[in-house]
């Protein structure tokens, strides 16, 4: 779910994956596999994906649908 979001999210903001991998520091291989699901960035790197998508880390890591059946009330994407 993650990789699935995270491509979503980038493609609506209009950052390629390039743009992405520059503003995280990382090689764009490495970047498509955080897109493929291969592999997973580490909490930094989470926090500095969500910061720059502008979208929660519960959002992307697909818990909105946790929160709200908890009654938080979150904005989908």
């Amino acid at each position: 779910m993650f990789g699935k979001r995270l491509n979503h999210v980038r493609k609506k903001q209009g950052y390629t994956a390039q743009n992405m991998a520059d503003i995280l520091s990382v090689s764009i291989r490495t970047y498509r596999h955080y897109e493929s699901g291969h592999t997973f960035p580490s909490s930094d790197t989470l926090v500095k994906i969500a910061d720059t998508l502008d979208v929660s880390i519960d959002y992307l890591l697909g818990r909105d649908e946790w929160l709200r059946s908890h009654g938080v009330s979150v904005d989908g994407y």
